[in-house]
């Protein structure tokens, strides 16, 4: 009997049935409020009525219809309306399928366009798993251990983790800030540094918000050496922080925009964005793919950019995002397992310390797996697995807010009482 890969690992027993808005049916019978969103995918919720008509009605004129053969109504409607959304000056879009394909296109322009072969990361970003994007993944071993050899040209410096460090956020912005320095003089020269690649909010990495004095100091940097400043927004765009890009808490405009996951509502669809004079440096035939801009997922961005903007999500993230950070705060005094409660918008990290301080994955994983158990899904991140992140659909209500709060304290009751008991 065939059976799927032993290697995924499950983070839910659940098989879904159907699932519309915030909630998810199970064949189990089971109704769970879905605060994993697909990580991060399903931005105006399951199977929102207009993006499910966009899709529907797309299928039946042309499913594929290969755009660097022929071009088709979804992507140019696409590109105009990300044009509506996107940085000043970002008004040049290439279109893939996933986010790791995306970040490799990014990289493939900048090294093309200055002529460097260098890529500095940070500390915890996460940028995929296929073999580029895996080498510039430092969001755990994990994700880059066992195949081997990987990509060349990659250098990493520290991220400012404050809560990490034991600093307040300025310490650990100027020491991260002072690393790259050092960086750019002992091991990738800035002639030879072709981008600087971060995540606005690291994603597996944590949930962490990158401080917006970290990269206003990059966007600096950047300048002053030349060097393309290229932000990965896969996971942190399209509403997801309380900004429609996760950058925007920061004074920095991105020479390279990446986008995937809530572009969609769910179906395959990336981009980078940037500069047409940018785009140009280039080599011609360096891009291309046989599904990117898919139709049918292309139609579905543009409904979902259209809903987005009619029911007022990036807004809504924000204002339920600070009740469920303002609701999860509590808890950290409540439950002393609990050492962090961090995030922006409807991405929020919670994270779990032993009582010397080392990272408590074990209970973070007993409190995910909790959570299922009181209908609830929610999914863990971090480098040592130690941080439960709980990431709503953009379209979640005030109510959904508050009965999530209860089914995850009601789990880390169940989990840190029993671990009381234990010890």
């Amino acid at each position: 009997m065939t059976s799927l890969s032993p290697l995924l690992k499950q983070a839910t027993p659940v098989v879904v049935d159907s699932a519309r808005g915030c909630w998810i049916s199970g064949t189990d019978g089971r109704e769970y409020l879905d605060f994993t969103t697909g990580i991060g995918v399903t931005s105006t919720g399951h199977c929102h009525p207009r993006v499910v008509e966009a899709a529907r009605e797309q299928v039946g004129r042309v499913i594929h219809a290969q755009y660097t053969t022929v071009l088709h109504p979804p992507l140019l409607e696409l590109t105009e309306k990300l044009g509506e959304v996107l940085p000043p000056g970002l008004d040049s879009v290439f279109y893939a399928n996933s986010g790791s394909e995306a970040v490799e296109a990014a990289v493939r322009l900048a090294r093309m366009a200055t002529g460097r072969p260098n890529v500095v990361v940070f500390q915890g970003g996460f940028h995929g798993r296929t073999v580029a994007a895996a080498t510039l993944t430092t969001a755990g071993t994990r994700f880059s251990a066992g195949f081997s050899p990987l990509m060349g040209g990659v250098h990493m410096a520290p991220f400012p983790y404050a809560h990490r460090y034991g600093w307040d956020e300025r310490t650990a912005v100027d020491f991260a800030l002072r690393e790259l320095d050092y960086l750019l003089v002992t091991r990738t020269a800035p002639e030879d540094t072709a981008a600087l690649l971060i995540e606005p909010v690291l994603g597996d990495g944590g949930y962490l918000p990158t401080p917006p004095a970290f990269l206003e100091g990059l966007r600096e940097r950047a300048d002053r050496h030349g060097i393309l400043l290229v932000l990965d927004e896969v996971q942190a765009g399209v509403g997801r922080t309380g900004r429609f890009w996760g950058h925007q808490f920061a004074d920095v405009v991105p020479d390279v925009l990446i986008t995937a996951k809530g572009l969609a509502s769910g179906f395959p669809i990336s981009a980078i964005a940037a500069p047409t004079a940018l785009m140009e440096r280039g080599w011609p035939g360096s891009q291309g793919g046989t599904y990117g801009g898919n139709a049918v997922a292309a139609a579905a961005a543009c409904a979902t950019l259209d809903v987005v903007r009619d029911e007022h999500l990036v807004e809504n993230a924000r204002v339920r995002g600070d009740q469920l950070q303002a609701g999860l705060r509590p808890l950290q005094q409540r439950y002393p397992g609990i050492s962090d409660v961090r995030g922006r918008g409807l991405m929020q990290g919670v994270e779990f310390a032993q009582e010397d301080g080392s990272p408590d994955a074990a209970a973070a994983l007993a409190v995910q797996q909790a959570t299922t158990g009181h209908g609830l899904l929610t999914l863990t991140c971090g480098p040592a697995g130690n941080v439960v992140r709980l990431i709503p659909a953009l379209v979640v209500s005030e109510q959904e807010i508050r009965t999530g709060l209860e089914r995850f304290e009601a789990a880390l009751a169940e989990v840190l009482a029993g671990a009381a008991a234990t010890a």
